[in-house]
């Protein structure tokens, strides 16, 4: 070899191989991450027209009873129509509903259109069943228009 040459191998020329094993991994677990933070809107038996207010997230409660008000007053927990609208009625089907657990929010999901004496019939009988988280189903404002 002569000083001050080099000499470099000139090896095959064959196409890189691209590896999709990782690249399915990835999209897999963004996949997995998506259907796990996706919520799912609750729907009730009984047609209703939310009142409208602006929320930023919904939150998804483990033990909760959603108590659906209808327009015309009838009441339906858990998807279950109750056949009276008296204070006691909404009180034993609550206890009912929740078991005995005081831990359990109260979802109050009242048409717009319904009676003010209506959603305070419920509140009123989940104080008499022991159960203080109260909230309220509400549809944002774009949702309303629709």
């Amino acid at each position: 070899m002569k000083p001050g040459r080099m000499h470099f191998r000139h090896g095959s020329r064959d196409e890189p191989e691209i590896n999709l094993i990782p690249f399915i991994d990835v999209l897999l677990v963004v996949l997995i991450f998506l259907m796990l933070s996706t919520t799912y809107s609750k729907f009730t038996e009984m047609p209703l027209r939310l009142p409208v207010a602006d929320v930023d997230a919904q939150r998804d409660h483990p033990r909760e009873v959603i108590v659906a008000v209808s327009a015309d007053g009838r009441y339906s927990i858990n998807r279950n129509v109750l056949p009276d609208r008296n204070v006691e009625t909404v009180t034993a089907a609550l206890g009912a509903a929740t078991g005995g657990n005081r831990e359990a929010v109260v979802i109050i999901s009242a048409d717009a259109s319904a009676a003010h004496q209506s959603v305070i019939t419920v509140m009123e009988a989940a104080r008499r069943a022991g159960l203080m988280q109260i909230t309220f189903a509400t549809q944002s404002t774009a949702q309303a228009g629709r």
